[in-house]
């Protein structure tokens, strides 16, 4: 069973979660001289992007030869053909990535990470991107994320085989409308886009050396309890990947685990 723990609050949870992927990097860098991290977008990550820039002095990793792997991008159509969006968007995952972990990480990196190494599934053939990390050599650390009201992970909507690797996908209204949330710059359900790019559950299960799913806040109980009464991949709901990944832990504030005392 994929242990869980239980922090006092979010920020307590993303300074534990940040150091436990330092240490990942500071390995994976020493035995194979790259490291890489999976990321999501989204506001679940918030707390440990923050603490891994507040961390980032403390630690052994060449920022240079770190590698960010984003999980996912909408699609835009443009003169009839779709598109990833420009980073500048509000909403391009490229630009959370760009604005929230590279930008915090570099001001305080010894060694920057270069544009060249933030890393988003293409538009025009989605399948090559499992070939970009396989040749990175994996992913080191996943963090991973789950939809409050349908349990998707990345852009995976309920019903996702468990075979699915990274491809074009169609977004559950569900997945839509919570990621009005997550860009609030949208200013109704119509302007989220309807279609995305998104690694799939095989991708992560394959590919992760450890994994960490974040839950934080009241609205991610229901989804915590649907995570925790599984004991493999759920179609149904997604983020039940979880437990078929290596040297998983499911990490969640009192909040999500319905006040449960704080064991982290």
């Amino acid at each position: 069973m994929t242990p869980l723990r239980i922090f006092a609050s979010g920020d307590e949870l993303g300074t534990y979660a940040a150091a436990e992927v330092w240490r990942r990097l500071e390995a994976a860098q020493a035995e194979r001289g790259v490291a890489t991290l999976g990321c999501p977008s989204g506001r679940s990550p918030m707390s440990t992007y923050a603490a891994l820039a507040a961390q980032a002095l403390r630690v052994r990793v060449d920022g240079a030869r770190l590698h960010v792997v984003m999980m996912d991008e909408y699609l835009v159509t443009d003169g009839g053909r779709e598109r990833l969006p420009p980073r500048a968007a509000h909403f391009s995952c490229a630009g959370f990535g760009e604005r929230h972990i590279l930008a915090p990480l570099n001001a305080t990196l010894a060694a920057p990470v270069p544009a060249e190494n933030l890393h988003v599934p293409p538009a025009d053939d989605p399948a090559a991107y499992e070939e970009v990390i396989a040749g990175l050599g994996g992913i080191d650390m996943f963090l991973l994320a789950s939809g409050a009201s349908d349990g998707h992970v990345a852009f995976n909507p309920p019903g996702t085989p468990r075979a699915a690797t990274t491809r074009r996908v169609e977004l559950a209204e569900a997945t839509r409308r919570d990621n009005l949330g997550t860009f609030p710059a949208f200013r109704s359900l119509d302007e989220v886009p309807r279609f995305g790019v998104s690694v799939g559950p095989e991708t992560i299960a394959r590919h992760a050396g450890a994994a960490l799913l974040l839950m934080i806040g009241a609205a991610k109980r229901p989804s915590l309890e649907r995570i925790r009464a599984a004991r493999s991949y759920d179609a149904a709901w997604p983020a039940t990947i979880v437990h078929d990944c290596a040297n998983a832990a499911i990490l969640a504030d009192r909040a999500a685990a319905g006040g449960q005392a704080a064991s982290g």
